[in-house]
């Protein structure tokens, strides 16, 4: 078990002028050392506190007091401090399967904790949960948490976690249910697999059983160039319309029966059946945004300017929780928006000029941002224009702006004109790196990052980023 180590204080906070320090690493809380940054809020939530401290080989008592409503100050370096609870389950759809060597060690962790559910919006398949957990759960009120149904039918949802336990975990979305829990679910949908009758089976069993639900997304898998599983394919265009069918039908049943539509197609389904989207009303507060359910009509809001809200100035992307202390974890870390801009090279080479502001611009995305995006530009802004980046990085039917490379974005960009803004959108970004741990200073033109959202692209593509 790690201590919590701080890496940022706040200046004036009660931390600060107890005299913690980044790199101070946090021994125990008033006796007790906790084991998540979860655990760590509630030990901090007291008008004084006593921290054992251990600071370059010395070990220190810190003793800090705090004002009512006044936060402790202090961010520290992970969201959980004893070990990630992994996945025990080996599902052919899983996408950390299918990633290439050479990556960042963190992406290839493959976490089924609940404790991430409840920070990050992680989805877990409750196949490791515990009647402790469930008490845990309930009594520190850890809602809502985040699961992967994918099937109702026990046979089929053993088969597709290949976990015998995925045949009994579900009880445990009962019981959280029961406590007054709130849970989104997804289920992945696999051609062959978990669609047609078997979706029609699992959401006729969200129905029955888990009408409590507050949404289920329907998504489709991706598959990369690396994918092993021969039974792991894209959908067809047929397919994946054959998906919006049964959903929009459920969503009929689900409004008749419960007064609210529950399930949502992702927008992946609609691109690829090439119909168009629903309505913004029919998504409600489109909890599932992240999932890729009803983002583009929602950017589209965004860009003429109503409908879904913009996260607030600062806060970390996802669902991250309101913990105080928690980090902005992985690919909810900053994204360090703004002007990025001069490329890297070999001494003495010609550094390009950033071209002028008000140049006309170019905004890069890849393939289904593209299709998004495209329509919008082209009527706001005649002049400018949309580069849609071909994923060679992952390749397969990966086409989400999110899993763009820093290399794809290079290439795209060595053969596009100088003179131009070129904008990409921060989601691709990670702590200002591309998920190939390059960064935009390597690309080959220089680049403005833009908050991936419809209001943010609007008053970028006139100057306004």
């Amino acid at each position: 078990m790690s201590l919590p180590r701080v890496v940022a204080v706040a200046p004036g906070s009660p931390a600060a002028r107890a005299g913690l320090q980044p790199g101070d690493e946090i021994a125990a809380m008033d006796g007790q050392l906790p084991r998540d940054v979860i655990e760590y809020q509630l030990l901090a939530d007291q008008p004084t506190l006593e921290l054992d401290v251990r600071r370059g080989g010395l070990e220190l008592t810190v003793s800090v007091s705090r004002s009512g409503g006044e936060s402790l100050g202090i961010e520290v370096g992970s969201a959980v401090f004893d070990r990630v609870r992994t996945c025990d389950n080996h599902c052919e759809f899983c996408f950390i399967h299918q990633l290439p060597k050479g990556m960042r060690r963190s992406l290839y962790v493959r976490d089924d904790d609940y404790r991430l559910s409840f920070l990050y919006g992680n989805f877990t398949t409750l196949t490791r949960f515990t009647e402790a957990d469930l008490e845990r759960v309930v009594e520190e009120g850890l809602s809502p948490l985040w699961v992967s149904i994918h099937a109702t039918d026990p046979e089929v949802r053993t088969r597709m976690l290949r976990n015998r336990r995925g045949a009994t975990s579900l009880r445990w979305l009962r019981a959280l249910l029961d406590h007054g829990v709130e849970i989104h679910g997804q289920v992945v949908v696999c051609p062959g697999v978990n669609d047609g009758a078997v979706l029609d089976d699992t959401l006729a069993g969200v129905l029955d059983l888990y009408p409590e639900l507050l949404s289920v997304a329907c998504v489709p898998l991706g598959v990369s160039r690396f994918n092993t599983e021969p039974a792991m394919r894209p959908h067809t265009a047929e397919e994946a319309a054959a998906v919006v069918d049964i959903v929009e039908d459920w969503q009929g049943v689900f409004l008749s029966a419960l007064g609210r539509r529950l399930v949502d197609a992702a927008d992946e389904y609609y691109l690829v059946a090439g119909r168009p989207f629903p309505g913004l009303e029919t998504y409600g507060d489109v909890a599932q945004h992240e999932n890729g359910v009803g983002m583009a009509r929602s950017f589209e809001a965004r860009f003429w300017g109503g409908g879904y809200p913009a996260a607030p100035a600062g806060s970390p992307g996802g669902f991250f929780q309101s913990v105080d202390g928690a980090p902005a974890w992985g690919y909810r870390a900053p994204r360090q928006p703004g002007a990025r801009g001069v490329p890297h090279g070999a001494a003495g080479a010609n550094v390009p000029l950033r071209p002028s502001p008000r140049a006309p611009a170019t905004v890069v995305t890849g393939a289904y941002g593209a299709s998004v995006i495209g329509p919008l530009v082209r009527a706001a802004h005649p002049d400018a224009e949309v580069l849609a980046v071909d994923n060679r990085w992952f390749g397969g039917n990966i086409g989400v702006a999110g899993l763009l490379t820093g290399a794809d974005i290079a290439a795209a960009l060595a053969a596009a004109p100088p003179g131009r803004r070129y904008l990409i959108p921060d989601v691709c970004l990670s702590g200002g790196r591309f998920l190939d741990g390059t960064t935009p200073g390597d690309l080959p033109l220089p680049v403005e990052v833009v908050p991936a959202d419809g209001a943010a692209l609007r008053a970028a593509l006139v100057g306004r980023g």
